[in-house]
């Protein structure tokens, strides 16, 4: 019953997922030959033309890749790869969180190899067709190893730890682990800027003097303090734009894509640094902090019920009690009961992404706002006419053109 039950959610959600790209493509289309005038004022015809054959070429794409990780992921439940791959693992020394660890992470990085078909395809064909991609081979190839580098230095102690604490904690052992890697997502937050992301991408200081004084004579008064505003080569791997701020605290700084500043004029690169403040003035960080810890709890309490029913891991094949099954099943299914829940938390991300919207008005102006949000759709050829329940799904930031009537209203 349980293994009836997983095949029917996956048909579910890959069902809701092509009928939720067919009708994004038929409105796209729709409105593709006579656009809405609040739409029309925002590209010019080539650049909308553009913009609607780089959407519908990803919906296709998209599509595709559904159904492959959809056949993929029923391959490996089903067909009884994983009993088969953890057997040689439960007889290595010294056992334990051990073998758990190893187990967990080589499937990790096997289950990764289906996908990198796709990903190749997605950078160097279909962002290289509409002009997005910047990156080499060589660099695609090393930013994929240092990722598996990373999985095994920082993924193999966390989830020791993880099943050790069944021996050292005993029941409670969830509650330990929830704990354990929420300190961890913490400390990541200061660290992750510092040693993490240097690995991948190169930042430096401002290099204009008056735009960097600029930009933090705004964050002074708006009251946030930040140590340092970086700029961070994004044009090595893409054209497309962004802005964020990592840490808290003492530890806060800001980071510019170097397209975003070659894109965009002072006011603008002002409004949208103003729009990162206001995420931070309206204590969207610390409350999405909070909503990730009570999710994970709920997580790990989830995992610990699963751990103590012998029919779970019977119905796939592994041994009753044996937690690091558990955990790997608990992360290859969990998405198909999460997915119908994301429109929940788009819309919270949404009503956050207007609340920075508003605080940057009142800091920086419409003007500046509005010519920042088009420059940036524009460059980035942006959809401008998702159907509803497409975004509701798909989208953490609400559209340009609803953004600019936020604004104006």
């Amino acid at each position: 019953m349980l293994l009836t039950l997983v095949a029917l959610l996956l048909a579910i959600r890959l069902a809701a997922q092509l009928a939720l790209n067919a009708l994004n493509a038929a409105e796209v289309r729709r409105c593709a030959g006579a656009p809405p005038p609040a739409v029309g004022v925002l590209m010019d015809p080539e650049t909308r033309a553009r913009a609607v054959a780089y959407t519908l070429a990803k919906i296709r794409f998209a599509v595709i890749e559904e159904l492959y990780d959809a056949l993929v992921l029923a391959a490996v439940i089903f067909g009884g790869l994983l009993p088969r791959l953890y057997a040689p693992f439960r007889g290595w020394q010294p056992g334990g969180a051990w073998n758990g660890s190893l187990f967990l992470l080589a499937v990790a990085v096997l289950l990764s190899v289906p996908s990198l078909p796709f990903d190749w395809w997605g950078q160097f064909r279909l962002e290289q067709r509409f002009g997005f991609n910047q990156s080499t081979l060589g660099l695609w190839v090393a930013d994929r190893l240092k990722g598996v580098a990373l999985l095994l230095a920082i993924g193999f102690p966390l989830l020791w730890a993880l099943l050790a604490l069944v021996r050292w904690t005993g029941a409670a052992w969830w509650l330990w682990g929830f704990a354990m890697l929420f300190g961890f997502q913490l400390v990541m937050l200061v660290l992750y800027p510092k040693l993490i992301l240097p690995l991948f991408n190169k930042l430096v200081p401002l290099p204009d003097d008056a735009l960097r004084d600029r930009l933090l004579a705004l964050a002074d008064r708006t009251g946030f303090r930040a140590r340092a505003i970086q700029v961070m080569d994004g044009s090595r791997r893409s054209a497309h734009s962004n802005a964020f701020f990592t840490g808290f605290g003492r530890f806060r700084r800001i980071v510019l894509y170097d397209t975003l500043v070659a894109r965009l004029a002072p006011p603008e690169l002002e409004a949208v640094l103003a729009h990162e403040i206001g995420h931070y003035k309206r204590g969207h960080v610390p409350r999405m902090l909070v909503l990730s810890a009570v999710l994970q709890c709920a997580g790990f309490g989830t995992l610990a019920w699963l751990a103590g029913r012998a029919w779970f891991n019977g119905a796939f094949g592994f041994a009753a009690g044996d937690l690091a099954p558990t955990l790997l099943l608990f992360g290859l299914l969990s998405g198909l009961v999460t997915f119908w829940f994301s429109p929940l938390l788009n819309l919270l991300s949404r009503r956050h992404e207007y609340q920075a919207d508003a605080f940057a008005r009142a800091a920086v102006g419409v003007e500046p706002m509005v010519t920042a949000l088009r420059k940036l759709a524009q460059a980035n050829l942006s959809n401008l006419t998702p159907h509803p329940l497409y975004s509701g799904f798909y989208y953490s930031h609400p559209t340009v053109v609803e953004r600019e009537k936020a604004l104006m209203g």
